[in-house]
């Protein structure tokens, strides 16, 4: 199974939300980028990822999983955007950094670490293990 990342502005949408949102999860909505929509379009249900706080924190904080696949957007008037539905799986014990990521050599071609501005990333198998790694898991 594939994993991957998104991220989101935790004034906007924190984890802590999505948390709250219990075991149904809430969908992931309002994507306008053609690369985070292609990733979204390959998840698939059951799928990890990690939960990033951008630009207050830029920590990866937590896990989540997809609950359900790709379908239209509601919210995107041009019908060419949809959406899957995640679910907070867990906190990290210790966020990872971005700055720890850019540090470590072995996560140099990590999506984050390359292409910050992409909302919706995946995450190779190796990356997963060290960042779980180095969040305490």
């Amino acid at each position: 199974m594939a994993h991957w990342l998104f991220k989101s502005e935790p004034s906007v949408w924190s984890f802590e939300r999505l948390a709250a949102c219990g075991a149904d999860g809430t969908d992931w909505s309002g994507v306008r980028n053609h690369s985070a929509k292609l990733n979204m379009q390959a998840m698939l249900v059951g799928e990890q990822g990690f939960f990033y706080h951008s630009n207050e924190g830029k920590a990866i904080v937590g896990i989540v999983e997809v609950c359900k696949g790709y379908r239209p957007d509601p919210t995107d008037a041009s019908g060419k955007f949809g959406m899957v539905d995640i679910r907070a799986v867990r906190p990290l014990p210790r966020p990872v950094t971005l700055e720890a990521a850019k540090a470590d050599a072995r996560l140099a071609g990590m999506a984050l670490v390359v292409n910050a501005r992409l909302s919706v990333q995946p995450v190779t198998d190796a990356e997963w293990r060290l960042v779980c790694e180095m969040g305490g898991l």
